[in-house]
């Protein structure tokens, strides 16, 4: 049985959705009997890669994970819950994906196979985990923690960003304000002093070839500064650079911090369900490396985990990675020992996150006041370099 992406009219509208079949044409009689006429019917692909896809889906694949750990709890059949979880939610984009994987486990794979061939909705460390999970006949509890993991991950992806939106957002907006001011009001307002016989004071005259810089080349400098933008981000999308610009920012002082932090935190969550699914350490470690986007952190797993295949311990593997903290390899080391070296990694986990907030926080306190300071002194420049002329102009007058 295969899954069909379906486009028809009911009464005198147009709807979409997924329908289970065998053929197409079996496809469209489901479609009759339940009283619309079919347009369009065709076949749900099997794959749907691709890396901004993965990250768009990370609410959808929270909420699925969340609502198939449930299912199955409840004792219903895996087929069923897939049909179930299509049937729910609301995206196109989820409900295609889920129906394919539905229709291969109809046809005899595992579940785990399927949702490898859906890497969009499901990255290879779910994949890894659902099959161990499988082989120890766990699927029920893994996925559960499948969903906690996605919630939490997406939880501090959210922290991270409302931490950064407020200055960004004061900077934009201080930014245009500096703009306008120099564009538009002070050319109108300082014109009057051209035409005066006294000498200028240099901060005026500074003001003035700003402010004529401005307003002359300013669409030139916008477009200037936006090619800039753009070359960098497609510079620093090739590997030799995005390596350079990723060991950068783990070595800044309190940008990096934050930066370290969440690479610690998401790392050792994700060996966390990894070692607890039964993963293997080299599998696990591989698939730890492949959530992080820091390509120099990436790197750094990818190198451990061949320590490992050579027969290194997780601990030792990881102790020549500089920016681990001290204190999760410890835990590493000591969960490794005691074998428990999955509740170690959530203990570890936990450690990372409450320090990623605190860092935020930090950022976030000093970042504001130095936007403001900043932007008041850009204005005092501003004020000062008209007040000047006129308080001379006053004093020749009196």
């Amino acid at each position: 049985m295969a899954a069909f992406e379906y486009q028809a009219m009911d009464g005198g509208r147009q709807v979409s959705g997924v329908v289970q079949a065998d053929t197409p044409r079996m496809a469209r009689q489901q479609l009759r009997e339940r009283g619309l006429v079919p347009l369009e019917v065709e076949a749900v692909a099997r794959a749907h890669a691709g890396g901004r896809g993965a990250a768009r889906m990370g609410r959808e694949r929270a909420l699925i994970l969340r609502q198939m750990a449930a299912l199955l709890r409840a004792g219903l059949p895996l087929e069923e819950v897939l049909s179930l979880s299509a049937d729910q939610t609301g995206s196109r984009r989820v409900a295609r994906p889920l129906a394919a994987i539905r229709a291969r486990v109809l046809e005899g794979q595992s579940l785990s196979e399927a949702m490898a061939e859906q890497p969009a909705l499901f990255p290879p460390m779910y994949t890894r985990s659902v099959a161990a999970a499988e082989q120890a006949g766990r699927l029920d509890s893994v996925i559960g923690r499948l969903a906690r993991h996605a919630e939490r991950r997406m939880a501090l992806s959210r922290s991270i960003w409302v931490a950064l939106v407020y200055p960004l957002l004061l900077a934009l907006i201080s930014l245009g304000v500096v703009w306008g001011l120099l564009g538009f009001v002070v050319p109108r307002v300082v014109s009057v002093f051209e035409y005066s016989s006294q000498e200028l004071p240099w901060l005026t005259r500074s003001l003035l070839q700003v402010s004529s810089l401005v307003s002359e080349y300013g669409l030139i400098l916008l477009a200037v500064l936006l090619a800039a933008g753009v070359g960098g981000t497609m510079l620093f999308r090739l590997p030799g650079p995005r390596m350079w610009l990723d060991t950068t920012l783990l070595a800044l002082p309190l940008a990096g911090r934050l930066v370290r932090a969440q690479a610690a935190a998401l790392f050792a969550r994700t060996l966390a369900i990894l070692v607890s699914s039964s993963v293997p350490a080299v599998e696990a470690l591989k698939a730890a490396s492949e959530v992080i986007s820091n390509r120099k952190v990436r790197a750094d797993l990818e190198a451990a985990a061949a320590r490992v295949r050579e027969g290194a311990s997780i601990s030792a593997a990881m102790q020549p990675i500089g920016w681990l903290p001290p204190l999760t390899r410890r835990l590493i080391h000591g969960g490794e020992q005691a074998g428990e070296l999955g509740d170690m990694l959530e203990h570890a986990a936990e450690l990372q996150e409450s320090d990623l907030q605190d860092t935020g926080q930090v950022l976030l306190a000093v970042l504001q006041p130095a936007l403001i300071l900043l932007v008041g002194m850009v204005v005092l420049y501003i004020v000062l370099a008209i007040l000047l002329p006129i308080m001379s102009m006053s004093q020749l007058l009196s």
